[in-house]
């Protein structure tokens, strides 16, 4: 019996070690295709998720966005236009080389000139004038003006070697030939539209994560997601459709974990064109030449037939929060002021009389149908609600390569958008989408309605170039007040994201709704 159980425990042995071997890879379903590797050419969330597992920031983010040191160890302001940067000693990158300052300065220089870019990155570093190395890991930077925001503009740039940034075509990160980066993972494989792969670096700096090898598969349809997380083909999926997430709480074989974005849910309309806004019609239908979106009051009143409540509830299913200004109130730079405008079918009836329109008009509202949670049942509920209470609303929806693409060349008169704050305050909304558009500047880089405002421009600017936090967190909660008094866009609610993963793991549910494999753990 004892020769026998001797013969047996090498098999054992070799069978736990295989085990173990499984137990260390992770298979995730994505419900976004990525788009490119190039990690400067598509500023978009899965983009900039993905390339995280490769490359890394100066500075980096906690699940609720709270800044912490990355390749930079330390970073501080010298004057209101000169900051110095301590880069962390000792990191490699993944070809063994060490990483120095001139990787950071070639990074920089790389960025804003990255051909064909649909969203480019260059406002993360176009306030930086000089740049230079004061030693192997000592970087001086001087900026335009005051620029207070440096430090988030630091965490959106991942960092690339030298070698690579001065050479790398966008399609040779699609290859894999350029994917040389310091971070915890190492590429194995990208099959564009199907999936990504990696292997940990266990030479990393950082704490090493758990998995051996991890794999990204995009599953676009949620039924066939949530269909792989049951099954066991995947071990955690993003994305968990709302309608599913009262079943899933109840299944022994799954956990999850929400947590609020900072991604708006909002409305964009035509107030940059005085006459012939596209899409813009009388109440009949017959083309109309005056632009009824240019008058806030207007705007208001679109905001208060909106029942975002009953969206919330009936359509989202618990997983929003109805929106009343650019941000979640405990994100940086909101107001406390600013609530959910409520359902209010007879006060916008009495604005529209007032702004001329007794009798409405016609829109035709656009939106993607496959970028945001419900976009496009949400969207239609707003068409219904704006019919309903005047203005005859039509609804045409598309996929989100398509949307984006027209919307930025101003094709629309009435869209619906959603914008995360990589930033984690209020800057990034109010630059982005309310900023007068001035592409020199970087200001309105998606201002896809051309509102307009001097006044507000004059307050995002001075706040954006205030250094002290409480006294800037003050101004661009009054650059907000200001927006929403303006109706620059209407807030619709805020995203809560939720992640599923199979029992026994366990996610930190993030606000900048990334989808990481090295925060994927063991449940404790």
């Amino acid at each position: 019996m004892i020769g026998r159980l001797a013969r047996w425990l090498p098999a054992l042995a070799l069978a736990l070690a295989a085990g173990t071997v499984s137990a260390q890879n992770l298979t995730i379903g994505l419900s976004t295709p990525i788009t490119t590797l190039d990690p400067h050419f598509h500023n978009l969330s899965p983009n900039n998720a993905m390339a995280r597992h490769v490359f890394e920031t100066l500075v980096r983010t906690d699940e609720a966005q709270r800044k912490l040191p990355g390749l930079a160890e330390s970073w501080k302001a010298l004057s209101d236009t000169e900051w110095e940067i301590k880069l962390r000693k000792g990191v490699k990158w993944h070809d063994g080389s060490e990483f120095t300052a001139d990787d950071v300065i070639a990074t920089f220089k790389r960025v804003p000139g990255v051909p064909n870019s649909p969203a480019s990155f260059a406002v993360f570093v176009r306030q930086i004038t000089s740049i230079d190395a004061l030693d192997k890991h000592t970087l001086r930077l001087k900026t335009a003006t005051a620029h207070p925001l440096l430090p988030s503009d630091l965490s959106s740039v991942l960092i690339l070697p030298k070698s690579v940034a001065e050479t790398a075509k966008t399609e040779d990160f699609n290859s894999g030939k350029a994917m040389i980066g310091t971070g915890p993972f190492r590429f194995a494989e990208y099959v564009a539209g199907d999936r990504v792969a990696f292997t940990r670096n266990d030479a990393y700096w950082g704490k090493k994560p758990h998995w051996a090898k991890v794999q990204f598969k995009m599953i676009t349809s949620a039924p066939a997601r949530v269909a792989a997380l049951l099954a066991g083909d995947v071990q955690m999926i993003e994305n968990v459709p709302t309608a599913d997430i009262p079943k899933l709480k109840k299944d022994a074989r799954v956990a999850l974990s929400s947590a609020v974005s900072n991604r708006l849910i909002y409305l964009h309309m035509d107030s940059g064109r005085e006459t012939n806004s596209p899409f813009v019609t009388t109440a009949d239908g017959k083309p109309m030449e005056a632009n009824p979106l240019r008058d806030p009051r207007v705007r208001r009143a679109i905001s208060k037939m909106i029942d975002r409540d009953a969206i919330a509830s009936r359509i989202m299913e618990g997983q929003s929060v109805p929106a009343g200004q650019l941000l979640a109130e405990q994100f940086f730079g909101t107001s406390q002021k600013l609530k959910a405008e409520k359902y209010d079918p007879a006060g916008a009836k009495k604005l529209l009389a007032e702004a001329g329109y007794p009798n409405g008009f016609g829109l035709t509202l656009h939106a993607p149908n496959n970028r945001y949670i419900n976009d496009a049942a949400i969207a239609q509920a707003i068409a219904q609600f704006l019919t309903r209470n005047g203005i005859q609303t039509k609804l045409e929806t598309m996929p989100s390569n398509v949307f984006f693409s027209r919307g930025s060349k101003l094709e629309f008169s009435f869209l619906l958008a959603g914008w995360g704050a990589e930033s984690g305050d209020t800057s990034s909304p109010l630059r982005s989408l309310l900023g007068t558009y001035d592409r020199a500047a970087g200001m309105g880089a998606a201002n896809r309605g051309r509102f307009s405002d001097a006044g507000l421009d004059a307050l995002i600017t001075t706040a954006l170039t205030t250094i002290d936090d409480t006294k800037r967190g003050l101004m661009l909660a009054a650059a907000s007040e200001k927006a929403i008094e303006l109706m620059g866009l209407v807030p619709v609610h805020y995203e809560v994201s939720t992640w599923g993963t199979r029992k026994g793991l366990s996610y930190r549910a993030r606000a900048d709704q990334y989808t990481l494999a090295y925060d994927v753990v063991p449940a404790k």
